[in-house]
């Protein structure tokens, strides 16, 4: 199975957020050959991961280099992936540097569409989450400006909203 088919299986066994998962097996529908590519300038589809850690009650985030905005781990696909789920834990363990992360079960936690700097035009994140160990030490990637756990509280005064919808998400799948 290749990584386009697992994106449209994974998708399409996605029940909520009905109207932005058809947009995106939409998407994959039209560019079946880079849709999930950051070459697909029409905007492509990117896996990303909350890294959490529940018995402390907080989340990590990077500030993300470019953006300049506290953000979950993730991003491009890569061809070695063999999965969605695969291309999120990759990108979740590079860029936290946490070894040993896993993610919690039940597929993704939600969907998020956001514009991005050309030439993309946007990105359809798949977002997952990752549990962290209980021994987590983070190591700071050359992606980010800085990694920092925040209490589900604090994520509001630091992140947009696309985070605080994903750490409720996640919350509530705990």
């Amino acid at each position: 199975m290749s990584l386009h088919d697992d994106a449209v299986l994974v998708l399409k066994a996605y029940e909520n957020q009905e109207e932005l998962r058809q947009y995106y097996l939409d998407h994959l529908s039209a560019h079946p050959e880079d849709g999930l590519w950051k070459a697909c300038t029409d905007g492509h589809v990117t896996a990303s991961a909350l890294v959490i850690d529940p018995s402390r009650g907080r989340v990590l985030l990077t500030l993300h280099k470019k953006l300049r905005m506290w953000l979950q781990m993730g991003g491009h696909c890569e061809p070695g992936d063999v999965s969605l789920a695969a291309a999120a834990l990759r990108e979740a363990t590079e860029e936290s540097g946490v070894p040993g992360l896993s993610l919690l079960p039940g597929g993704p936690v939600r969907l998020d569409r956001h514009p991005i700097p050309g030439p993309c035009t946007q990105h359809l994140d798949v977002q997952y989450a990752a549990l962290a160990p209980a021994d987590a030490t983070e190591a700071i990637s050359d992606e980010s400006l800085d990694l920092r756990w925040f209490a589900y509280g604090e994520v509001a005064d630091v992140a947009d909203e696309s985070v605080v919808r994903l750490v409720e998400a996640t919350r509530a799948r705990l």
